[in-house]
């Protein structure tokens, strides 16, 4: 397993497997380059979205979308925008690329070995392993 570490980051695709991207710790967040885009989160998302499916205890829909769009309740993505959250709002850093956050952190838990994800074309969920 990579190491997680900007000179060797972990290589992920997208749950439906349709894109590859990269992610890594720096000192002050976790950084997911997809091509050209860096988008950036708190780096106690790992740790957090862990413990919330923990206690959700069963299968939770990932609902990814852009910051601009409305994240659908009960979704991974919901929770990673919510003022209920442990940080109490977004976990995107870099405003207008606060959001996919559903998208990009559920592939990073599974291969930390923390979550199980769905593969399929679309409306992919999570839980906690």
């Amino acid at each position: 397993m990579a190491a997680g570490t900007q000179d060797d980051p972990w290589h992920l695709r997208t749950p439906p497997g349709s894109s590859r991207y990269t992610m890594y710790r720096d000192p002050d967040a976790l950084v997911c380059q997809v091509g050209t885009t860096r988008l950036t989160y708190r780096l106690s998302a790992v740790e957090d979205l862990h413990a919330w499916l923990r206690q959700q205890a069963d299968w939770v829909p990932l609902g990814a979308a852009d910051e601009n769009k409305p994240a659908a309740d009960g979704t991974v993505e919901a929770w990673g925008r919510s003022p209920d959250n442990p940080v109490g709002g977004w976990y995107g850093l870099r405003k207008g690329y606060r959001g996919r956050f559903g998208m990009y952190l559920p592939p990073l838990l599974e291969e930390l070995g923390l979550a199980e994800l769905t593969h399929d074309a679309r409306n992919n969920r999570t839980r906690a392993r």
